[in-house]
């Protein structure tokens, strides 16, 4: 008989255990949907789920949804009988249940009575922190930003130890109060410096919107003061280093992030990261006297090795971007290289020191022998990855280009095309492979490999092979004579081997001698790249004004645009010309390959940041009950 019991004792304990799980997915379920249908804006469907799910188990999360439901169908009535009756039986705040009466109210534009429960909403609330952060934390969801205010000052006034600066200055922000607003989080980052990112973004968002330019010198103020008046607290100089390097001033903020590591010996990893923002954005002297910094610490220096190898390549930016006349800053160039290569006793993280070595001699030292020679040492360097060596493979085919050895250049083409099937450095190669044949002359042959790879390689490789295929199709059947693509070809192939005198007479003779060739408009462009490279930026403006103006429907129109507004953005140094040429790239061209640059390039000049954007979407989300 015991058995008996104890057996049915089980299944009614397992009855009601199954039960109670059935009923908390079923609850589940009714939230997922719910949240779905709310997302969706299906409203009528949305709110008897939420009825349900509130019913089951009270949420403010849910109830809200569900009040905003019933407001969106405009079920004005039902929703104030559901704020009565949740009053009556004290499931929510009191405080609360008043601020959405008052929004109800608000939404059928009966003012007045709005203000009056608000009012109620602010005397209801009760003397804690929780529950004035609540409140106005509700009011902010109401886009009632002035009541959200007013509720931290009072808390300020009635709990002195709190002082509900981080909240304050959010609600400043959200009124467009911003001088406001930076003195609160001036006064809350020395409480939790933890939060230095977000206001950050927050002073950022707020600099963009200061139309008159005004903001920043007072911020900038502000925050000097402070370091001022407290010479101890090391947040303000970070604050105000970042601020530096959001005006892209990289002098400034390298010297003042230089002071204050000689203070603390802690900066190292942030000096690095500033060298790296300033080669970003070819502020390259700034960026060495970063490295050389950090290189004076001593080789047990942890990021001495990093500096000492992105030191060279800056020097060899530098050089590249320079008049190439110079055959003596070459020499010097090549010689630190030579000595960093053998300091580091060719390691295998000296495989890109060795490329730009390689490439130095060959295309600016006219030395490809030696370049050769330094590039085969590299690839039999142990432990080079297979992406290296096929990175170091492929500039030793280049160097083959540029010593008229067509041959040599395309068998470490297709060895590399082979080793890197899968990966954008096969892509690469096969697009190297195919201009070799367009340089001599093979057009028919280079056009079936680039057709070829338009149709399996990434986006930019593709359109690189899809610029060159058109350019060829375009032109070779237009005449009798292939001469005019065969110059056009060669004054690509003087362009690749550094040969800029003789590409731009090539070109000119190319364009005298057809003036009306459709080739008229590449020839242009060509032009204006090369007067970039030998820094004659008003004829490269000009050049591709010409295309832009004269030239609109063809498919160089929208590379000449980019090409132009970074012509002005980083050799020009006229920002507000550029941020309108980004702009017109974005409305003219929309569907172009430039449109994702052009964006982040506009939106950098003109002050936005990323990470306000997704700070100011998470915020609509939370405050709009949406899940992520």
């Amino acid at each position: 008989m015991k058995k008996i019991l104890l057996i049915i004792s089980i299944l009614i304990i397992v009855s009601i255990s199954n039960a109670q799980v059935k009923k908390v997915n079923q609850r589940q379920l009714n939230i997922q949907l719910a949240v779905k249908y709310y997302n969706e804006k299906d409203y009528e469907k949305a709110a008897p789920l939420l009825k349900e799910v509130i019913s089951a188990a009270s949420s403010k999360h849910y109830f809200k949804l569900y009040l905003t439901s019933l407001i969106q169908l405009k079920q004005f009535d039902e929703v104030e009988n559901e704020i009565k009756n949740d009053l009556k039986r004290k499931r929510f705040s009191e405080s609360e249940l008043y601020v959405h009466w008052g929004y109800l109210l608000k939404v059928q534009n009966r003012d007045e009575e709005s203000v009056t429960k608000f009012d109620q909403a602010v005397k209801s609330i009760p003397n804690n922190r929780i529950s004035y952060l609540n409140t106005a934390n509700l009011f902010i969801q109401w886009k009632e930003y002035e009541y959200a205010k007013n509720i931290y000052l009072t808390g300020r006034k009635k709990l002195p130890a709190q002082q509900f600066s981080w909240e304050l200055g959010n609600a400043h922000y959200y009124l467009r109060e911003f001088d406001e607003m930076m003195e609160e989080f001036l006064d809350f980052i020395v409480t939790d410096e933890k939060r230095l990112a977000q206001i950050q973004a927050r002073i950022s968002n707020a600099l963009s919107l200061d139309v008159a330019d005004e903001l920043k010198s007072r911020f900038r103020n502000k925050v000097l003061k402070r370091i001022q008046a407290n010479p101890n607290l090391i947040v303000y100089n970070q604050l105000y280093i970042w601020f530096l390097l959001q005006e892209q001033n990289f002098a400034g903020a390298l010297r003042q992030t230089i002071a204050l590591d000689r203070r603390t010996g802690t900066e190292d990893p942030k000096i690095s990261n500033l060298a790296n923002m300033a080669v970003n954005n070819r502020d390259y002297e700034n960026a060495r006297r970063a490295y050389e910094y950090l290189m004076a610490k001593g080789e047990e220096n942890p990021f001495y090795l990093q500096s000492f190898i992105q030191n060279l390549q800056v020097s060899y930016l530098i050089f590249e971007e320079s008049s190439f006349s110079n055959i003596e800053q070459g020499y010097e160039l090549a010689e630190n290289f030579k000595t960093g290569i053998e300091f580091l006793n060719y390691m295998p993280i000296t495989y890109r020191m060795i490329k730009e070595y390689a490439h130095l001699m060959a295309f600016y030292l006219n030395r490809p022998d030696s370049a050769i020679n330094e590039l085969e040492k590299g690839i039999r360097i142990r432990g080079l990855t297979p992406e290296h060596i096929g990175v170091l493979k492929t500039e030793l085919a280049d160097i083959y280009v540029y010593a008229d050895d067509p041959w040599e250049a395309t068998l470490i083409y297709s060895q590399v095309i082979e080793a890197n099937k899968e990966n954008e450095l096969g892509n690469q190669a096969k697009l190297k492979k195919a201009r070799l044949s367009y340089y001599l002359g093979n057009f028919d042959w280079a056009q079936a490999q680039l057709d070829v790879i338009k149709a399996s390689t990434s986006k930019l490789t593709s359109n690189d092979a899809f610029e060159l295929s058109l350019l060829i199709g375009n032109n070779l059947n237009l005449d009798t004579t292939e001469i005019p693509l065969q110059m056009f070809a060669r004054a690509d192939f003087q362009f690749f081997r550094n040969e800029d005198t003789l590409a731009m007479a090539t070109l000119d003779s190319l364009e005298s001698l057809y003036p009306y060739h459709s080739l008229i408009d590449d020839i242009l462009y060509r032009k204006a790249k090369i007067n970039i490279k030998t820094a004659n930026y008003l004829e490269a403006t000009a050049n591709l004004e010409k295309i832009i103006t004269g030239f609109s429907y063809e498919t160089l129109a929208d590379d000449a645009l980019f090409l132009l507004a970074d012509t002005y953005h980083y050799y020009l140094k006229d920002t507000e010309k550029a941020q309108e040429l980004y702009n017109n790239m974005l409305v003219i061209h929309p569907g172009s390959i430039y449109i994702v640059e052009s964006r982040k390039r506009f939106r950098e000049l003109r002050g936005d940041k990323l990470e306000d954007e997704t700070i100011e979407e998470n915020e609509y989300r939370f405050f709009n009950g949406i899940n992520p």
